[in-house]
């Protein structure tokens, strides 16, 4: 029992981790403040189009953010963390400074989309199932041949669904604000960010996030159909 009650455990406590980790160390570590009512106003009418409501948001400021939009400005960040009825909207001071409005408008809806599909509340899951079997078979509480194949196939499973669910809240933003708008706002902040948006392969399999490049390639794709 004791060896059962330490794999859900491991399971527990990785989920939790993943779900509230990131709420824990961005309130710690990053140096946070509340928007200005105008700053408010304008969140809410970029956010407004894709969906997305959420009450607690933190402004982080950027070096050079109000720049002129050249590559490599700033990251443009727009994120939604922490669980359900704790959840806080995190953006850079360069979203409502630098970027253009279709630009955050996509961006916003993404993450609507996200909210929606609970693609965070997903991943916690999934990496909670992923260490609980890998935690039996370190403990031997299942023999190593099944254990080792049971974690694979778990593994396997949970990532390729993770990518349904990210697709599921791709397409929900573009229903929301069109799919062109979508996968233009995630080229620019990539464009921002001095990357360039990679498509999937092999090494790829073992992520909960699909690729960036495929994840624009579907977008483009749903825009020249629905054309």
């Amino acid at each position: 029992m004791l060896g059962v009650a330490f794999v859900v455990g491991v399971a527990v406590v990785a989920a939790l981790a993943v779900a509230v980790g990131p709420l824990y160390a961005a309130d710690r570590f990053r140096d946070l403040r509340e928007p200005t009512d105008a700053e408010r106003a304008q969140i809410v009418a970029l956010a407004e189009p894709g969906g997305l409501a959420v009450e607690r948001v933190a402004i982080e400021a950027v070096d050079g953010a109000g720049g002129d939009g050249a590559a490599a400005d700033g990251p443009a960040e727009v994120s939604v963390r922490g669980p359900p009825r704790r959840r806080v909207l995190f953006l850079t001071e360069d979203v409502l400074t630098d970027l253009d409005e279709d630009t955050a408008v996509g961006l916003f809806a993404a993450e609507a989309g996200r909210v929606t599909t609970y693609y965070a509340e997903f991943r916690a899951v999934a990496v909670g199932a992923v260490l609980g079997a890998l935690a039996a078979v370190v403990t031997t509480l299942v023999p190593f041949e099944s254990g080792f194949a049971a974690l694979v196939a778990v593994g396997l499973v949970s990532f390729w669904a993770g990518r349904r669910v990210q697709y599921a809240a791709d397409a929900r933003a573009a229903d929301a604000v069109g799919a062109d708008r979508v996968a233009d706002a995630f080229e620019r902040v990539a464009e921002r960010r001095g990357v360039e948006p990679e498509t999937g392969d092999w090494s790829t399999w073992f992520e909960v996030q699909p690729p960036l490049g495929d994840r624009v390639a579907r977008l483009r794709e749903r825009a020249a159909d629905a054309e």
